[in-house]
């Protein structure tokens, strides 16, 4: 279990590398009505975004971020999930 707040992708593949590879990946959300979520998407921006978008917040010189988006919904998070994510207090 890793049980620090993850900033980086190095910290991201540290938090992973002891998980059999094939596992299936999910992504829990909202603690007080947890559901459970694929992962949708990873990019990076600026180098995956479309500088070329009426968006004028981002520049090419920006430094580089990593962003991973919500997927499709599961369903509720287990209840053994939201145990170890420390959720609940039962």
């Amino acid at each position: 279990m890793y049980q620090q707040q993850i900033d980086i992708v190095g910290e991201l593949i540290e938090a992973l590398e002891d998980y059999d590879p094939q596992t299936p990946v999910r992504w829990a959300a909202q603690p007080a009505w947890p559901f459970e979520y694929t992962i949708g998407a990873v990019v990076q921006t600026p180098s995956d975004a479309d500088l070329s978008d009426t968006d004028v917040s981002a520049r090419p010189d920006d430094p580089p971020v990593v962003w991973l988006a919500e997927g499709t919904q599961v369903g509720y998070l287990a209840g053994a999930a939201a145990s170890a994510l420390q959720w609940r207090t039962r």
